[in-house]
């Protein structure tokens, strides 16, 4: 039985670090090609470096999802390095929390921009290549914030309740191409997520949760293996998951 896996040809935004890093060094562990996308080119050289090490499989393109045309060369680099893309995972986030009566504008334009807009960006990309070959696979990250509001989180959930919205209209607009979508919300998981708090209360609070209750980023890289490692006729569609000791 095949785990839908080896061989694959994965572009993964946000891969320099937490959820995105632990994604690429499990996929490429299970025989992917892995082509990693961020702005930090150290960070992703040095990721690259270590599943070539290990025998694996990596590009890599510096790139910022809020520029289309970096996420377009994202694309385009994998299907000239590979001769296809069979995975898109819309990584990249950002998550700087606050009230909105502190009035943190340029933080939303910050969220729209690289959660929403990147979203849009990497699908712009993809797609036409994944209409071509009749197959493809579309990942993108929603969040437990997508499902329900909490304290600070207004306008980063207005972006991950808009995730939701674009996969399951773009699930809908693809049958006839054969591509599967999936949107994965996670919990509570220590990445450098927190650090994008400005809000130096907002932080407190929510480092102090997350250290409590959190989950390590490969929880995520083996729920993303699940999604893709089914047979090409099933399309698992939305992922909601939570440390089991979080109640929110």
């Amino acid at each position: 039985m095949t785990d839908n896996i080896t061989g694959k040809v994965i572009v993964i935004t946000g891969a320099s670090s937490g959820m995105g890093e632990a994604a690429a060094r499990h996929l490429a562990s299970k025989g992917a090609s892995v082509v990693l996308g961020a702005r930090r080119a150290d960070r992703l050289e040095a990721l690259a470096a270590d599943i070539v090490a290990a025998s694996g499989k990596a590009t890599v393109v510096v790139s910022d999802v809020t520029n289309r045309a970096d996420v377009q060369k994202l694309v385009d680099t994998a299907v000239e390095t590979y001769g296809r893309i069979d995975v898109l995972i819309n990584n990249a986030g950002v998550m700087p929390l606050s009230p909105l009566e502190r009035l943190k504008v340029d933080e939303w334009d910050q969220m729209i921009d690289v959660n929403l807009k990147g979203v849009l960006y990497g699908i712009a990309a993809a797609l036409p290549y994944m209409k071509e070959q009749k197959a493809g696979h579309i990942i993108s990250l929603s969040s437990v914030a997508g499902h329900k509001i909490f304290g600070g989180s207004a306008v980063y959930s207005a972006t991950k309740f808009g995730v939701r919205a674009i996969s399951e209209g773009l699930r809908q607009e693809v049958k006839p191409y054969n591509i599967r979508t999936t949107i994965i919300s996670p919990g509570a998981v220590k990445t450098e997520l927190l650090d994008h708090i400005t809000e130096q209360d907002v932080q407190k609070a929510n480092q102090d949760y997350v250290g409590q209750v959190g989950v390590p980023a490969e929880t995520f890289a083996r729920l993303v293996d699940f999604a893709i490692s089914q047979p090409e006729d099933v399309d698992i569609n939305e992922i909601l998951f939570r440390p089991t000791a979080q109640e929110l």
